[in-house]
């Protein structure tokens, strides 16, 4: 082993038994390096025609400029939890990224998607902002990040690190922090180097490790079968059938109705599949029972005309966050089933509808724990089916790990 891959590999255990140390993982990580500096074994390149090679234990990426592709170097194996560092440089400047928990769209060599560390020479300056590849675009750009945008050296070689642990995930760039993204989309995946489709380009890698950590175990809220597991409080009726939980509500009924689960959730992500047919629902998080309106917490708003999938406090500050109209039209699939994910992690909570990002708040003040809850609402005919309902405990990863 070359002694500057030797240092690096004393430098990754040093930081990784201290991280480990801090978030409380239980199992002994595992550092392996991705590349050994003379083979491309264990990777395999998909989509577009631009070249890979080694060269000077790097791997080097050349733009074919008749690709109509991007094209990736990736992964033959999957990883779920993991901090990846490498050191990147650009030779001819070019488009480029390190995907990670990524996949590839069905049929022979399908579109590669998911989350992408990006490589961005251009003027804006947004390198270790991560992009979700031929999906949703961009989920953390750093135009408001002043500080991230000056790290990257155009014409050395740059250390990037990428933690993703659970949904949390979190990039630095020479050191410099960049993204801090809660998504719950994809639990695991390849890694993939990617040049991007071009007149020019070369990229070179090197020095690729990564340590892996324990399994996020996501637990099913439900049996299935019945209510095992949750309590019935106020107004409304809750069934359980054929996997789901239906609540329903009418005009007539004067207490707002909830489903609270048995267990407490301090940090945690949870998601869950809904269909509201009719009237205004919600999933509580961190609540508990009491005041005017059956519940004390924060509401994950569910409706299928308006500000579904915003912040609510109840009987406190009312509106937290919520989503803009127009954007709420392209994302919400109105009386169809959507998906639900909302990540609390200390007073950080964020919650997405479809995948895209409808609030996020920063509640120093809130409470800690507490349970979940579904909602129907009082006074209104309400109609709302849940399923696929799991969550992920996250006591211990603090945001600032």
């Amino acid at each position: 082993m070359k002694s500057s891959l030797r240092k690096r590999f004393l430098m990754v255990a040093v930081s990784t038994l201290f991280w480990s140390a801090t978030i409380g993982v239980a199992a002994e990580p595992r550092t392996i390096a991705l590349f050994d500096g003379k083979t491309l074994d264990g990777w395999k390149r998909v989509n577009g025609s631009a070249t890979y090679h080694v060269e000077d234990e790097c791997i080097v990426g050349v733009v074919d400029p008749a690709s109509k592709q991007n094209t990736f170097l990736r992964t033959e194996k999957s990883y779920r939890n993991f901090r990846l560092e490498l050191d990147a440089k650009l030779d001819i400047a070019g488009n480029s990224g390190m995907q990670f928990r990524s996949h590839q769209k069905p049929g022979e060599n399908g579109r590669v998607f998911g989350y992408q560390c990006e490589i961005d020479p251009l003027p804006r300056a947004w390198t270790a902002g991560i992009y979700d590849e031929a999906r949703r675009g961009w989920l953390f750009n750093l135009e408001n990040h002043p500080e991230a945008r000056k790290a990257l050296k155009l014409t050395e070689w740059n250390h990037f690190v990428i933690e993703a642990i659970g949904p949390h995930i979190k990039t630095t760039l020479n050191g410099i922090p960049c993204a801090d993204l809660l998504d719950a989309a994809d639990d695991e995946g390849f890694i993939a180097l990617q040049v991007h489709a071009g007149k020019a380009g070369q990229i070179r890698w090197k020095n690729i490790l990564l340590t892996e950590y324990p399994d996020s175990a996501w637990q099913s809220l439900t049996d299935g079968k019945t209510l095992a597991g949750w309590t019935p409080s106020g107004g409304g009726k809750w069934t359980m059938a054929d996997g789901m939980i239906e609540g329903k509500s009418s005009t007539t009924e004067t207490k707002h109705g909830h489903l609270f689960t048995d267990a407490m959730f301090a940090d945690f992500a949870v998601r869950l599949k809904f269909q509201a047919n009719h009237g205004d629902s919600g999933l509580y998080i961190r609540a508990e029972e009491g005041g005017k309106s059956g519940v004390r917490g924060l509401q994950a708003n569910i409706d299928p005309e308006k500000d579904c999938g915003g912040l609510y406090e109840i009987d406190g500050r009312g509106w937290l966050a919520r989503p803009k109209p127009e954007d709420l039209k392209k994302w919400l699939k109105p009386h169809a089933w959507n998906e639900l994910a909302v990540i609390a992690i200390g007073g950080r909570v964020v919650v997405t509808l479809n995948g895209y990002k409808t609030a996020e708040i920063a509640d120093a003040g809130g409470k800690p724990g507490g349970r979940l809850a579904l909602q129907v609402h009082a006074g209104q005919d309400v109609d709302v089916r849940f399923k696929e309902m799991e969550v992920l405990k996250l006591d211990g990863l603090s945001p600032n790990r």
